[in-house]
């Protein structure tokens, strides 16, 4: 770290010389121009910022010690040091009173010079240290007392309020004129997290918006919380906008902020919150927008959030089918549309979508049963909700494709009759002949109807009826879907039939089932 020396006397040849005989440069030093008197001095230092100062104390106009004085007065930390023609003790003791630090003599060698200065540099460097520490003493409390804040700003207290206006008097409101807005923000580049240090970078952010906008910040949740003072009427310019995609610039990363309703009080700060981190969560959904605020999002309805059974075959035919290509555009079509629809919301979303794959994990479940090889199941795969709302596509394609990695494991290690059973299973809603199947697993009509019949225990026609009234069975009890709806999902079209054969099997009828169920 260079340091700054300011040279005073009004004899040019000492200036001169004290600037020029002496290899400040090499001991970390920049010395300024010198001044010829303790006024030019003092003109020049707000603006030149010296961290020493080295001065006469005869001198034209002002002396030497008047000028420390008044420096010690309004910068009391530089550090003032007299080189002097004077060996007298009671000009030590007024240069000690008035903050000078060190007492030298014009007759000092060039050594002793730099020593002394080495000496000033250990002592400002010294402070420095300190008072960073004090600093990063006082951002770790009052982080502290935020975060507090805001987990339990449903409830905060009049001292509460009170703490928190002496702790940050910048954010005070003038009532009717100004407002207090939260906003997170997010680094959207994937990429850029892997190689800078998120933290690192959150801070840089934080830093630069303090910079800019009277607000204050800190760390939340992989993201950074800004609570900011802003004018009641800016008159359609948005500075929090500004100073935002200012900061994008300087940092060269793309941001995403969410902000939640602007309040007029401190006390409804927990409403300020929540609606943040309801604005928040819409980062996936509308990442063709660079911020969102919760006044455009506040009314939507949400979606739709449970699959239909149309969707549920579509989904597990294309698992059955084995193409990666054509499940990843299936994936890509459902999401898009998501994204498309104005009354969409996170948490149906989501929901939707985790439907989707409890529909997907359940048809693994009864392919694994019909052909006796739910042993080769996956073990302890649960679908994370957090990871499906943050990064759905990725999710879904993780799960979907270890679905369809299974099924063909399963169907791999299966006989041909077994085969022929996940067949049965997948296409229920079907009139499936004797022959049809036969040939799906590439054996002669009479001898499949002999080997079937020996592994199952039943013919063909007796366990495919009995497959499908269990299906029946199972969305009787399990979906608000029509009888009528059941029937035509399992191949009957007649209904009276239908009926007859379901009280055959069951006792009873489907209503009746249903009913008990």
């Amino acid at each position: 770290m260079r340091v700054k020396v300011l040279i005073v006397d009004d004899e040019v040849i000492i200036r001169t010389g004290l600037s020029t005989v002496i290899n400040w440069e090499a001991s970390g030093f920049t010395v300024l121009e010198p001044a010829g008197s303790a006024e030019e001095a003092l003109l020049r230092i707000p603006t030149e910022r010296p961290e020493i100062i080295f001065t006469d104390i005869r001198m034209t106009g002002k002396s030497g010690l008047e000028m420390a004085h008044e420096v010690k007065k309004e910068y009391p930390d530089i550090e003032m040091i007299v080189i002097s023609g004077f060996d007298e003790f009671v000009y030590a003791q007024q240069a000690l009173r008035e903050g000078v630090s060190d007492y030298l003599l014009k007759t000092s060698r060039p050594d002793e010079i730099i020593q002394a200065a080495l000496r000033a540099k250990q002592r400002l460097e010294r402070r420095r240290h300190e008072n960073e520490q004090g600093k990063a003493k006082e951002t770790v409390v009052n982080r502290s007392f935020l975060r507090e804040l805001f987990t339990s700003a449903s409830c905060l207290k009049e001292e509460t309020v009170t703490e928190l206006w002496n702790r940050y008097p910048e954010l005070r409101l003038n009532k009717g004129k100004q407002l207090l807005q939260i906003w997170i923000i997010s680094i959207e580049d994937e990429d850029l997290e892997e190689v800078r240090n998120l933290d690192v970078l959150h801070s840089a952010l934080g830093e630069m918006l303090t910079g800019l906008l009277p607000c204050e910040w800190l760390p939340w949740n992989q993201s950074l919380l800004l609570l900011v003072k802003i004018k009641a009427d800016n008159n359609g310019w948005d500075p929090v906008e500004w100073a935002i995609r200012k900061a994008e610039q300087v940092l060269q990363c793309q941001l995403f902020a969410a902000c939640g309703r602007s309040i007029e009080d401190v006390y409804q700060l927990r409403q300020a919150m929540d609606t943040a981190v309801e604005a928040s969560s819409y980062a996936w959904l509308l990442d063709h927008e660079r911020s969102v605020r919760y006044e455009e999002i506040g009314d939507r309805k949400g979606l739709r959030r449970v699959c239909t059974i149309e969707e549920e075959t579509a989904i597990t035919s294309l698992l059955r089918a084995g193409s990666k290509e054509e499940l990843r555009k299936r994936i890509g079509n459902i999401l898009e549309r998501s994204k498309q629809d104005d009354q969409a919301t996170p948490g149906s979303v989501q929901a939707y979508l985790n439907s989707l794959l409890i529909a997907g994990y359940r048809w693994l479940e009864r392919a694994a049963t019909s052909i006796g090889c739910s042993n080769l199941l996956p073990h302890g795969e649960e679908v994370d909700k957090l990871e499906l709302a943050q990064r759905p596509e990725q999710t879904l394609i993780y799960h979907f494709e270890l679905m369809m990695n299974q099924y063909g494991l399963m169907a791999s290690a299966t006989s041909p009759v077994q085969r022929a059973l996940a067949y049965i299973h997948d296409h229920l809603d079907q009139s499936l002949s004797l022959s049809q199947v036969a040939k799906h697993v590439h054996m002669n009509t009479n001898y499949f109807s002999e080997v079937f019949k020996r592994e199952t225990g039943q013919n063909y026609i007796e366990f495919v009826t009995q497959a499908k009234l269990r299906k029946a069975m199972s969305m009787l009890s399990e979906t608000p879907a029509k009888i009528s709806e059941v029937a035509n999902q399992i191949g009957y079209e007649d209904i009276k039939h239908f009926n007859r054969l379901f009280k055959k099997f069951t006792g009873q009828t489907p209503s009746e089932y249903r009913g008990k169920s």
